[in-house]
């Protein structure tokens, strides 16, 4: 379930907070924030937006798809994006910095992965596991069917506006599976804990930085190691036909902007480039929300209180 900030309660949530906010800032439009569909993409982009209101920029945060928010960015009409994927964002993101209209503003300090993953106990059905080729075996990848998909196993992705191109992938290396994307981040995960709780089948799309391969025991598959002629080269790989056959990259996860901002907003601009927080980090605040209950907005406002020194940093 999308968790959409109102601003209103941020505001409350956040009134405690020592800071204070410069007197003038460059422009009083509002910053354009993109908020996206799992959860440690709304905090990260929370806690940037937050650090900016202190700053005393106005900000909006603004719903909007994963890959497609890039001809936003190119235009004008969406800012800040805060979190671009190694692992299923680089080409959108390498086409609108090609432009010169989007530019990249650096790591964020987290390290994506993002793959097929199964848990531990599947590998007494299917022992070639890692190896994706264990799935070339009918008797193991039906071990991952359901009713629906049965005698083919089923591989659940994520939400397709999240990209990745898994669909192809399971072509282009002819696998006895069948994708089948999940609607929400909240139904993949719900379904990987009611699989894991009563030890049933599931092979699913896992990412890190995310509590899930913390909490639960399991392994991702290993494909044949991506370089970028595998998206791009048919006769790159094994299959000599089909471009997409190996895993996806895995590398950092960055912040773009809209090439406006530097001139428009140069103080935002400039912190935005200096926000980080690290994998470790960010587990736990996800699992703050998914595991334990609490609201994006409270665990914002207690990232802000206590590193009020770290973020202050990055607006002086």
């Amino acid at each position: 379930m999308h968790r959409v900030l109102q601003a209103a309660a941020l505001a409350a949530a956040l009134a405690f907070a020592p800071w204070q906010a410069q007197a003038e800032v460059e422009s009083n439009d509002p910053i354009k924030l993109t908020l996206h569909d799992w959860t440690g993409q709304l905090i990260t982009t929370q806690i940037m937006g937050e650090v900016l209101k202190r700053a005393g920029y106005n900000v909006d945060y603004v719903q909007a798809d994963y890959i497609a928010q890039f001809t936003g960015l190119k235009n004008g009409d969406l800012d800040v994006a805060m979190e671009i994927w190694e692992t299923t964002g680089r080409d959108a993101m390498d086409e609108a910095t090609a432009t010169g209209q989007v530019e990249n503003l650096g790591e964020t300090g987290m390290q994506a992965i993002e793959e097929w993953w199964y848990p531990a106990y599947m590998k007494e059905v299917c022992p070639g596991l890692p190896n994706w080729e264990a799935l070339l075996d009918e008797d193991c990848a039906g071990a991952f069917s359901t009713a629906e998909t049965a005698p083919l196993g089923r591989y659940l992705g994520g939400p397709v506006t999240w990209g990745g191109y898994d669909d192809e992938r399971a072509m282009a290396l002819e696998l006895p599976i069948e994708v089948v994307h999940a609607g929400t981040d909240a139904a993949l995960f719900a379904e990987l804990e009611s699989a894991y709780q009563r030890k049933a089948p599931i092979l699913l799309w896992v990412y890190a930085p995310h509590w899930a391969p913390v909490k639960y025991e399991g392994e991702w598959v290993e494909f044949p190691a991506y370089e970028a002629a595998c998206y791009r080269d048919p006769e790159w790989g094994i299959n000599p036909d089909a471009a997409y056959d190996c895993g996806k990259p895995r590398g950092p996860i960055w912040k773009v902007a809209y090439a406006g901002v530097k001139g428009k907003w140069p103080g935002a601009y400039e912190a935005i480039k200096a926000f980080t927080v690290g994998n470790d980090e960010m587990g736990a605040m996800v699992a703050e929300v998914d595991l334990n209950g609490r609201t994006v907005e409270e665990v914002v406002a207690g990232w802000m209180a206590d590193n009020e020194d770290r973020w202050s940093g990055w607006i002086e």
